[in-house]
């Protein structure tokens, strides 16, 4: 059996961003466009910090979870591809993250 991976749900996304409103939340979301997809993000990163420092194991696992939809949802929105933050995650590890920020001050 494979494993379920981020890849599976952002082409789930992709295949709901095409049906019909009436039935997929998914298509709901992007229909109110990029903003209102940003805004929910954002309600789910503000539900998730809640869940850290509630110290509830399942239910953090379940706020990540929708926030880690509504990120996909996002891209989707913005027509920007996983594979594009991939890129951008790598080119960042060229470097340490203290080494990057130093940079960024000087500039």
């Amino acid at each position: 059996m494979s494993r379920f991976g981020i890849y599976d749900l952002a082409a789930i996304i992709k295949e709901r961003a095409s049906a019909d409103a009436d039935i997929s939340y998914t298509r709901k979301l992007l229909d109110k466009g990029s903003a209102h997809c940003a805004r929910k993000m954002g309600e789910e990163a503000v539900e998730t910090i809640i869940a850290t420092l509630d110290g509830d194991r399942e239910q953090f696992v379940g706020e990540c979870a929708d926030l880690i939809y509504h990120f996909l949802v996002l891209l989707e929105a913005k027509k920007v591809a996983l594979s594009d933050v991939e890129e951008e995650l790598s080119k960042r590890t060229k470097q340490s993250g203290l080494d990057e920020k130093a940079a960024r001050a000087k500039d």
